[in-house]
Parts: structure tokens; C-alpha cells; sequence
């Protein structure tokens, strides 16, 4: 990387920043004539140093670009590079290149000496080397990284899916796979950690020595809690299964799939180093154990992104307010504790310094001493992982414009960190992560300075201009990124990043006290833990309350199209912004415009877009591949018949409907498409009992249920055959799953060991348990399995059979049949039990509209309206096409969710209709 350019750059940087010392030296003299600490006269900044930015950019495009091909077409891009930039180092090809005049200027010009003595069409042509030889060596950084991923044993193995006995060194955290569904099944969570393999023993007994990246998987177990306590460079041998990453471009050269269950065998400790940040880290987690939940598991990732306790609920919430920054170390975490040391910003250029330093009696030495030694101590506990090192470098940038108030020299500084940063690591050239960090700490040092000063010329108080112009900032260079991968935009970002950050100093503070303390004497750590604990409160509490608004994320296009649509649409409205007269009162209709948006008052929403239309009796909400249904029981009260497959769309659904008190809430078997979503129904309104089919299979799903519902103090009850119920002008009836002891519940009491229920149901009306067991023959639905002390008639379809079906009999006379997702037996079977079954106004098609429907159950009830909750571009096929022709052919309009968005009934009778809710 020691080029020409960075010569000829080099000697321009000494001249400067001689310059600058001198210019630096007379304020400080000026201070000190003026008195210890006092300010001198203002310091005006010159213009933005972007020389190093090209060759930054150069670099990061041709890494991103090189760790994506092959090795050939990266040696070919290497030397076309340095021979580009090795022919324009030439005197004839740099004056050939470099000696055209610029515009307007005249024929000389281009040989005109600079200030430096150097024709400027040298200096030209050196800029354009410089940029074509930093592009060689991103590159070619890239490809020697990349080369790990292609060579040696692993991939071979991974390419023949092979068991193997492999030595693996640990080089990141253990971390918990993200509960997911897919189908009816919960995705078991795995532990995933990063690793290189140093040694590789085939079946054949065949070993070799190599170096190639990793990511173990390791599935569910009774060693669970070991492999999570692993630190980074403990070696392990592990036997696993490899197979190729599932996208190209991932930055390891197979996954191991680790066979069993068991702990970890460890062939090597970790290092001293390493053992000391994981102390530091284990303490400080001890000490906040009698935290509240949320400072608990916040106060850990705010200080060093141990984010090991953050459940999908709160990081959904700071996903949805774009606060997820708070969740992984940064370089704020750093300017925070150096700003302690340093002070407020723009007093480098005063004698003494703010913060603690001048009160300790050090130095300016001493206090750049100082500073680096809490940088290391910082990278020591965060662990040197290409992620901390990044942020330890951006905090150190954030940390120069905040104690010199210089940012003409802070371009360069980060351009320099970008620069060094891509070649060590050249898979951040790909991170979005680095991206943004990037994109935030440039639009910080450039925009948010003008945009601070433009608020103040306004009349905004200074440091809540500081504040907004920041947040401002780093919203409109961010979000376009944002979109890119989430196709999301965040409504409540700016107004939750400006609330968060009052906590966000305190809790980073104190936390690392808590750090520091419990290391030495943990009584005092606890003290100090209970301090942050507020703070950090807070900012859950902030990321709750923003994602809890009915409009805190609007959808947008994915994808970098759309990035580049949202960015188009931020500059026209910076643009509009400069220059639209009486900008005042159009920004305050503005903000309140936004903030209607982003309340979404029920019935100014209902106004604006129909939606939810006024009277609706049933709605079917939009969960993707699952079902979730409400029934209207007056006022804010509603039954809600299964919670979906993720608590986010289930939430927003009964938001939107206005849905604040759940007397009932009807899981009608246990499959994750069914009751995951269930924490979003719990969200933030009262719900009087869940109720569930007996057969509690699968058993995980049926355990995560009762869990759940044992946290939020909600008595759980079963369902049974015949019960009768009745909430206001709402009354239903169970059809199904039929019991063989004829001992079906009623009421809301709690089911009895034997299957009965005790205590007559209240709910929020009148329960009825006047039910009677109308048991079906085991042999005409395919057998029955014993559950809660009763045989319950579960059919070929397993727990699909032993859904909870129900007749439902609304205000006005409409009647519904809900079908939960009984299979062709169990349909059958209800038919059987129930001949008298009439025709009924809305049904709601079983299994999501699967080809596995009983044509005689669709023709007895010849439904007015068939709705089908499924998910877009669902693998199943659902719904299908022979279901689909059936039900229309009986005379039912079909609305599908896949394509209607929501669907909302109203009326009954001739009134009777279907209000698709689009989305």
C-alpha cells in the first residue's frame, strides 16, 4: 500500500497538518494569555478533506466485489489494477492522462504548478493510480481470504455432505438460533457459533492439517448450557456432518452439523485473554440477575452486546423502532466513557480539556494515554472481533470530532479507518452493518452540522438541535440501507432514537461501573446494576411504546431498487425542505399529519381507508402461513380463534381492529402456525382464559402454550364436544373433537384430571357449561389418543384432527362454521356426529385451503362466503385449485388472504358481505 500517491499524499498531509499545529499552537497561546480554560477567539473550519475518500471507496467496492468470484477473475482484476495505476505513474502516460484542462479553464492550465510546486496533471494522474492501486489491494486482500474457503479438505467434504472428526478452534460467541415456523412445525433453536477448523480426520482415517472457516450448528440437547459457556479460542474435536453454505458469498467454507445432542469436548482451554473478558462479561450478567426482565437482559448488550438474553419480543420492538443499533457494540458505547475523559465537545483547542482529565491533574498526553487505555480495555471485554474492532475505530473517530470540534480532519480519519478496515477484513465490504456504521458516523461529521446550525437559526434550543439534526442525519442515510434488506421503513425512528438517548449515556456508564465493580466486589456491582437498571428500563420501555403504535413501520419495496426509491424520495424532500416557503407552518401540518399516521385512530383510519369497516362481526387477520380469526363481542372485546404463526401480524391485526380485552382466546390445536403468535394476542390487553384441544401434541408447541400463558396469569381450559357458550349477542357451540367420555366441558373453570370441568364459565359475559359429550365411534375416525384423562378422537391427521371446531351464532342471525384444520376423516366424523349440520353463511375453509377437504361436508353446509387464511407464495400450494373450484361450484365467494390482505365480515342475511382489508 506504499505507493507513489501516498507518498505525494503523504508529504501534502505532513505540510497540513504542520499548518494546522502552528494555527492550533497560537490558539492554545491565546488560551493561555487569556487564562487557564478560557475560550479563545472562534475557530472557523476550512473546507472537507476528501482525498482519501476515493481510495477508500476504490477499495471497499473491489473487496465486496472480489469475495463473490472466483479466484481467476480476482488475479485478473489484481492486475489490470496495478498495471493501470503502474502506466499512470509514468511521466508520459500521466501527462497524457492528467494535462486536460478543466472546464473554463485555460490552456495552461493543466501545467500550471500548484501551491506545492507539482503540475497539476501529475497530482491528477497520481489521485487516479492511487484509486486503481487501492482497488489491487482491496481485491487481492479479498482473494487471499477467500482462498481459505476454496482450498484444502473442508470443502471437499462439504461438497460430498461427509462425517468427519474435525478440530475446531471457537472464534466468536455461542448464540441462540431465532425461534422460526415453518409449516406447522417450530423450528427447533439450535446453538450456532463461528469456528476454523485446523484439522480434519476422514472416515478413511485420513488426516489433514488445514485453515478454513466454519459455522457449527449444534441441535437441541442436554449439552446446551455447556456449548453456550464455550469462549472464543477454546479448541474443541467435534464430529459432524458438513455440507456447503447455502449462499454463495458467505464468509465460511462449510457448516458443521454437529451430531447429538451432548456437551462439547474440549481439547483446548481458551486464551488468557479471552478468559478475562468472558469473567468481566459472566460478572457483570450476575450482577443484574435481580434486575427487572428488560434491564436485565438490555443493560448486558447496551455495555459490551452480550445480547444472549434479549427475547424476540423486546428485539422485535427495537427492530420496529430502529433502535437495534443499541443492541450491539458501537462506537457511541466508547465516545460515551472517553467523553468522561475528555469532556463536552470543542475544547481541544483550550489548554485543559473538560471531563475528568484536568480534574486528575493529567496532561494532554496523559489523557491520549489514558484514552487508548480504555480503548483496549473496551476491545479486551467486547472481544477483537472484526465487529468491536470496527466500532473501536469509529468510536475513535465520533471521540476526535467531539474533543476538537475539527471535522475538516475527521473525513480523511475515516476514510483512513475504512480503508484499513476493508483490507483486514474484506467481508465487511459486504456487511450491511459496516455499511451503515459508516453511512451514520459520515453523515454525523458532515450533514448534522448543518442541519444543527439551520435549527438553531430558527430558534431550536442548541443541544435539542444537536440532537434532532443528528437523529435527522442518520435516519435519511440509513433508512434507504434499511429498506434494502428489511423492506421496511420505521415512522417512529427519529422521535424513539431522540427519547432513548437520554438514557443511553447513564445506562452505558453505570453499566460499565457495574463492569468494573463486579470484578472486585460484587455487593457493589449489584448497587451499581440497580442504577442502570433505570435507564436501561427506559429505553425498553421507549422500544416498546414505539412498536406498540398501530403505524410505527410502513411498508416499502425490498431490495436495492427500493433502497434507491426511498433514497430519491429523502433528497426531494431535503430539497423541498431548503426551499419551500413559510417551511414553519407546512412542517408543523407535516408533523401532525405524521402523527395520525402513526397513531392510526380507529376512526379516522376507518374513515380514511374503510378499514376495519364499521359493524364487522368476523375478521380473518393476515398472519401469513397460519390462521388467526376474531369475532366481534361488543365494544373493544373480542374472541380471537388462533394467534398465528409470529406475534407481530396477530398483534397488529387486533390493533387495527381495536381489540383491547380477549374474554376468550381459542387455540384450536397446538401446531406453531397456530399458537406462536400467541405473546402477540397477550400483548398489552386482558385476556380472561385460553382454551385448547386435549391432545396436547406437538409437545413442544403444547409446553411453550402453557408457559406462556402461566407468565401472562391466564388459566388455560380444554375444549370439548357439545359445549355451549355465550359472550353478549356471541354464542357458539363445540362440534369437535368429539370425547369418548361423553364428559365435555363447559364453562370457563379449569379442566379437572378426568376431563371435566368445574365451575360454570364467565368470561365476559354469561358461560354456559351446559354441554353434553356427544362421543364418536374411535373406529370411524381413525382411533382416538388419551389426553387429559379422556380419549380424544384424533383421526389419521393426527393433531390436525383433534382441532377445536365451532358453530358460531352472531348478532343478526349469522352463522359461521370454523373448521380449525381437520382433515377429510375428522370431517367426516363431524358430519357423522352432527347430521343436522345446516347450511351456514361463512366458513372458514379447513387446513388452509389444502386439497384434503371432504366434499360432503362442503356441500352440507353450502357456505355464502369461504375464507382461506394463507401465506404468499406458501410451498404447500395452498390453497388449492380443486378446493378452491369446489367451494365455488357449491355457490360460496372465495377470498383468500394471500391475495385480499385481511378480510372483515359485516351484515348478515341480504346484508351479509366480505370487506377485503388489502395488504
Amino acid at each position: 500500500m506504499k505507493t507513489h500517491e501516498a507518498a505525494v499524499d503523504g508529504a501534502a498531509t505532513d505540510r497540513a497538518a504542520a499548518d494546522g499545529a502552528a494555527a492550533d499552537g497560537a490558539d492554545v497561546d491565546e488560551a493561555a494569555v487569556d487564562g487557564r480554560g478560557a475560550r479563545a477567539s472562534s475557530w472557523e473550519e476550512g473546507p472537507a478533506d476528501l482525498r482519501l475518500v476515493p481510495l477508500a471507496v476504490a477499495a471497499w467496492v473491489a473487496a465486496a466485489v472480489a469475495v463473490g468470484v472466483s479466484g481467476w477473475w480476482t488475479v485478473a482484476g489484481v492486475v489490470v489494477c496495478l498495471v493501470g495505476g503502474a502506466v499512470l505513474l509514468t511521466p508520459a502516460a500521466a501527462r497524457r492522462f492528467g494535462g486536460t484542462a478543466g472546464p473554463g479553464e485555460g490552456s495552461g492550465a493543466a501545467d500550471a504548478p500548484t501551491g506545492r510546486g507539482t503540475p497539476a496533471w501529475r497530482l491528477r494522474a497520481t489521485a487516479f493510480a492511487g484509486v486503481l492501486l487501492c482497488a489491487a489491494a482491496g481485491a487481492a486482500s479479498a482473494g487471499l481470504h477467500t482462498a481459505d474457503l476454496r482450498r484444502g479438505p473442508v470443502p471437499a467434504l462439504a461438497r460430498e455432505y461427509a462425517r468427519a472428526q474435525l478440530e475446531v478452534t471457537v472464534t466468536s460467541d455461542p448464540r441462540l438460533t431465532r425461534p422460526r415456523v415453518r409449516g406447522s412445525e417450530s423450528v427447533p433453536v439450535s446453538v450456532v457459533l463461528d469456528g476454523e477448523v485446523t484439522r480434519a480426520e476422514r472416515s478413511d482415517g485420513t488426516v489433514q492439517r488445514t485453515r478454513a472457516p466454519v459455522l457449527l450448528i449444534v441441535p437441541p440437547g442436554e449439552g446446551r448450557a455447556e456449548w453456550l459457556r464455550l469462549l472464543p479460542s477454546t479448541r474443541l474435536s467435534v464430529g459432524a456432518r458438513l455440507a456447503p453454505p447455502s449462499r454463495p458469498g458467505d464468509p465460511f467454507a462449510a457448516v458443521l452439523k454437529v451430531g447429538g445432542g451432548g456437551p462439547p469436548r474440549i481439547i483446548g482451554p481458551p486464551s488468557a485473554l479471552q478468559r478475562t473478558a468472558g469473567e468481566l462479561r459472566a460478572g457483570l450478567r450476575r450482577a443484574t440477575d435481580g434486575l427487572d426482565p428488560d434491564a436485565r437482559a438490555l443493560l448486558p448488550g447496551l455495555v459490551v452486546g452480550d445480547t444472549s438474553r434479549i427475547g424476540s419480543e423486546l428485539r422485535d420492538a427495537f427492530v420496529a423502532t430502529d433502535l437495534t443499533h443499541l443492541l450491539a457494540v458501537s462506537g457511541s458505547n466508547l465516545a460515551v466513557v472517553l467523553i468522561l475523559l475528555v469532556g463536552r465537545p470543542g475544547r481541544a483547542h483550550q489548554v485543559e480539556r473538560g471531563g475528568l482529565a484536568p480534574r486528575l491533574g493529567m496532561s494532554l498526553r496523559g489523557t491520549a494515554v489514558a484514552g487508548g487505555a480504555l480503548t483496549l480495555a473496551f476491545v479486551v471485554v467486547c472481544r477483537p472481533e472484526p465487529s468491536v474492532l470496527r466500532a473501536a475505530a469509529c468510536g475513535f473517530i465520533v471521540l476526535l470530532a467531539i474533543g476538537t470540534g475539527r471535522r475538516r480532519s475527521l473525513i480523511p480519519a475515516l476514510a483512513a479507518a475504512v480503508l484499513l478496515l476493508v483490507l483486514y477484513d474484506p467481508w465487511l465490504a459486504r456487511s450491511y452493518g459496516f455499511l451503515l456504521s459508516v453511512l451514520a458516523t459520515g453523515a454525523l461529521l458532515t450533514v448534522a452540522p448543518r442541519w444543527s446550525e439551520a435549527l438553531r437559526r430558527r430558534g431550536v434550543p442548541g443541544r435539542l438541535a444537536e440532537a434532532l439534526a443528528a437523529s435527522l442525519a442518520a435516519q435519511a442515510v440509513c433508512a434507504p440501507v434499511v429498506v434494502v434488506f428489511a423492506g421496511r421503513v420505521s415512522l417512529v425512528a427519529i422521535p424513539a432514537n431522540l427519547f432513548a438517548e437520554l438514557a443511553v449515556a447513564p445506562a452505558t456508564v453505570f453499566g460499565f461501573a457495574t463492569l468494573a465493580a463486579a470484578a472486585v466486589w460484587m455487593p457493589a456491582a449489584e448497587g451499581l446494576a440497580w442504577v442502570a437498571g433505570w435507564p436501561a428500563g427506559w429505553i425498553a420501555r421507549v422500544a416498546r411504546t414505539g412498536a406498540a403504535l398501530p403505524g410505527a413501520e410502513l411498508s416499502w419495496p425490498g431490495g436495492w431498487w427500493g433502497g434507491f426509491a426511498l433514497a430519491l424520495v429523502t433528497a426531494v424532500v431535503v430539497i423541498a425542505a431548503r426551499r419551500l416557503p413559510h417551511r414553519g407552518p407546512v412542517a408543523g401540518l407535516l408533523v401532525v399529519l405524521l402523527l395520525l399516521v402513526v397513531v392510526r385512530p380507529v376512526p379516522l383510519t376507518r374513515w380514511a381507508t374503510g378499514w376495519p369497516p364499521r359493524g364487522w362481526v368476523f375478521a380473518m387477520c393476515q398472519v401469513g402461513q397460519g390462521d388467526a380469526t376474531v369475532l366481534a363481542a361488543g365494544g373493544d372485546a373480542a374472541v380471537v380463534v388462533d394467534a398465528g404463526p409470529d406475534p407481530v401480524p396477530v398483534d397488529r391485526c387486533l390493533r387495527e381492529l381495536g381489540v383491547r380485552r380477549v374474554p376468550l382466546l381459542v387455540l384450536t390445536h397446538f401446531h406453531a402456525d397456530h399458537v406462536a403468535g400467541l405473546p402477540g394476542v397477550l400483548r398489552g390487553r386482558s385476556v380472561g382464559a385460553i382454551q385448547t384441544t386435549g391432545l396436547e401434541e406437538p409437545p413442544a408447541q403444547a409446553a411453550f402454550v402453557r408457559r406462556t400463558a402461566a407468565a401472562a396469569g391466564v388459566p388455560l381450559i380444554r375444549a370439548g364436544a357439545g359445549e355451549r357458550r355465550r359472550i353478549g349477542g356471541l354464542e357458539w357451540t363445540v362440534l369437535w373433537p368429539a370425547a369418548e367420555s361423553g364428559a365435555a366441558g363447559g364453562g370457563a373453570g379449569r379442566a379437572a384430571g378426568d376431563g371435566s370441568f368445574e365451575g360454570e364459565g364467565e368470561g365476559e359475559g354469561e358461560g354456559e357449561g351446559e354441554g353434553e359429550g356427544e362421543g364418536e365411534d374411535e373406529d370411524e375416525v381413525g382411533g382416538g389418543r388419551v389426553a387429559g384423562g379422556r380419549r380424544v378422537a384424533a383421526g389419521s391427521g393426527g393433531a390436525n384432527d383433534a382441532s377445536v371446531a365451532m358453530l358460531v351464532r352472531a348478532a343478526g342471525g349469522l352463522t359461521l362454521l370454523l373448521l380449525g384444520d381437520l382433515e377429510p376423516p375428522a370431517q367426516r366424523g363431524l358430519l357423522r356426529a352432527h347430521p343436522g349440520l345446516a347450511p351456514v353463511d361463512v366458513l372458514k375453509v379447513a387446513h388452509h385451503g389444502s386439497a384434503h377437504q371432504d366434499p360432503g361436508l362442503i356441500r352440507a353446509v353450502r357456505p355464502r362466503l369461504a375464507l382461506v387464511s394463507t401465506g404468499r407464495d406458501n410451498p404447500y400450494g395452498h390453497p388449492s385449485p380443486r378446493t378452491v373450484e369446489s367451494l365455488r361450484v357449491g355457490g360460496a365467494r372465495v377470498l383468500r388472504t394471500d391475495r385480499d390482505g385481511a378480510i372483515a365480515v359485516v351484515g348478515a342475511g341480504p346484508g351479509l358481505m366480505a370487506v377485503p382489508g388489502g395488504g
